[in-house]
């Protein structure tokens, strides 16, 4: 009796441990992924998409959550070969040394194949599912990211300002998804200012980061800028940002007095946390604090017009 109760506590103990290990392994492959597909920017993009879906009809349906997953499926095709794409820069930059390729966690080829099953994947669904319209629309993202903006990164200080164009266009994808014209001035607008925000967010990375990304062999406006001119550049952009943000009710019709009064109230505070980032030293907490701000600002800013819209179509 004794030793059958040895025995069952020993297999008791094996299978315990094999559910650590699998339990492990499966946490690593997520945080792989997360990483391979920049997760945390693909989501926001995945936002973007549904913001302009959302403004441009007044029914939701289930093409809203397709041309949400098919354009992060695209954003994360696009993430994946860009880490491909930067695999020998990205291991000499202290920043990026360690993401999955550079750290030796995964073949390059084999992130190859993922993005290309990403995108074929993210096609399909956008095709079968939405209209030719946002399928084209995403491809065109994909291919100025990876085809234009990432080769020119290494030839100007200047390209993300081509560049920003990689953010303008998700919420145009939902637009079109949703049936709307491209050409409309009401998502113009929107696009204007996630086009202008990309600009603020990337330098305000490039001052905390300049000399890592010299590590890497990128040119960078520190080689061109004083650090205090490059910081009211970036102030200056970051008061354009919040002003197109104010600009947007002109465009889009505004359904409650309280979506105006959050609106304002958000790009005062915006406006403050700027203007204390240009007084204030370039202490990398400041630079953080200011970098966080803008992204929630901007996360706020797609809360606010989506749910006054969510509101008025359902009641």
């Amino acid at each position: 009796m004794k030793k059958s109760t040895v025995n069952i506590n020993s297999v008791e103990a094996n299978l315990s441990r094999q559910h650590y290990i699998v339990a492990g392994s499966f946490a690593k492959l997520l945080n792989l992924i997360s990483e391979l597909v920049k997760f945390k920017i693909t989501a926001l993009v995945s936002f973007t998409t549904g913001l302009g879906y959302i403004l441009a009809t007044n029914k939701l349906g289930f093409t809203l959550f397709w041309v949400i997953g098919g354009i992060f499926l695209l954003a994360a095709a696009s993430s994946v070969l860009n880490h491909w794409q930067e695999r020998d820069t990205d291991a000499l930059m202290d920043r990026t040394k360690y993401r999955p390729i550079p750290s030796g966690r995964i073949e390059p080829k084999f992130a190859l194949y993922i993005s290309m099953f990403l995108l074929f994947s993210g096609s399909v669904l956008l095709i079968t599912t939405t209209n030719l319209t946002a399928l084209l629309v995403g491809l065109f993202t994909f291919l100025w990211y990876n085809g234009v903006y990432t080769p020119l990164k290494r030839k100007t200080a200047f390209a993300i300002i081509p560049g920003a164009l990689v953010g303008a266009l998700p919420p145009v994808a939902g637009w079109a998804a949703a049936g709307g014209n491209i050409l409309d001035s009401r998502i113009i607008i929107i696009a204007a200012y996630f086009f202008i925000w990309q600009i603020p967010h990337f330098w305000l990375l490039l001052i905390l980061y300049g000399n890592d990304y010299e590590k890497g062999g990128f040119p960078t406006l520190n080689k061109i800028f004083s650090e205090l001119q490059l910081k009211r550049i970036t102030f200056n952009w970051l008061i354009v940002n919040v002003l197109t943000a104010m600009l947007i009710p002109m465009f889009i019709y505004i359904n409650y007095t309280v979506s105006y009064a959050l609106l304002f109230i958000i790009s005062a505070w915006m406006i403050w946390v700027s203007v204390k980032f240009v007084r204030s030293n370039a202490e990398r907490k400041n630079i953080i604090k200011t970098f966080i701000a803008i992204n929630f600002y901007t996360l706020l800013l797609i809360s606010i017009l989506s749910i006054d819209k969510l509101l008025k179509v359902f009641f």
